[in-house]
């Protein structure tokens, strides 16, 4: 009788274990479904600002269609990429697909602001400024949402990979989850080094 009790006892605790080995990781994977969602605000508010970037600059820059149109034709695809990430955050190839985009749309983005250095009054147009500012801005949001989600994700990933959370991970279906990586424009440029 002693034995039965103990072994029922026992038996209480291992499922009292499993029930919050398995509702951790579904708060983590909340979490980090969460986190992606700031990241979604933030990228639809970059992706927002952009088509009246275009608009301003394009007055100013009418033998620059083609990089005009290669900064809408971009930001059509990271809003597919987004749209894509936003139904299945973490999965491997809707991040790899959204980082793509994203990174695609920075570097013409860059090539856009590079241009517009060519043109003193498109540089000091009000409105230019603003949305230059305003993106900056977000650009900077999208970098602490993505610094968050990216926490959030590695915190799931270490509880599903963690023995024995990684038993019940892999028994009821919970797939490791991908970071977002977008390059920083700032961390590729060279420092320039002036010796004159």
């Amino acid at each position: 009788m002693i034995a039965l009790i103990v072994i029922l006892v026992v038996v209480a605790l291992v499922v009292i274990y499993l029930i919050a080995v398995y509702n951790g990781l579904v708060r983590a994977r909340n979490a980090y479904e969460n986190a992606f969602a700031q990241i979604d605000v933030q990228l639809t508010r970059r992706h927002d600002l952009i088509p009246n970037l275009v608009e301003t600059a394009k007055g100013y820059l009418k033998h620059e269609r083609e990089t005009l149109e290669a900064v809408i034709k971009a930001r059509n695809a990271a809003v597919s990429g987004l749209a894509g990430a936003k139904a299945s955050p973490g999965d491997p190839a809707a991040m790899q697909q959204l980082s793509s985009s994203e990174n695609a749309l920075t570097q013409t983005l860059g090539r856009l602001f590079a241009l517009s250095e060519s043109y003193p009054d498109l540089k000091a147009n009000q409105n230019m400024m603003q949305l230059s500012e305003e993106l900056t801005s977000t650009e900077n949001r999208v970098a602490f949402a993505r610094q968050a989600f990216n926490d959030s994700v590695m915190s799931y990933n270490n509880r599903c990979e963690v023995f024995p959370s990684s038993l019940v991970a892999n028994s009821f279906g919970f797939e490791p989850a991908e970071p977002l990586q977008l390059e920083d424009p700032a961390a590729r440029e060279a420092p320039k080094v002036s010796f004159g």
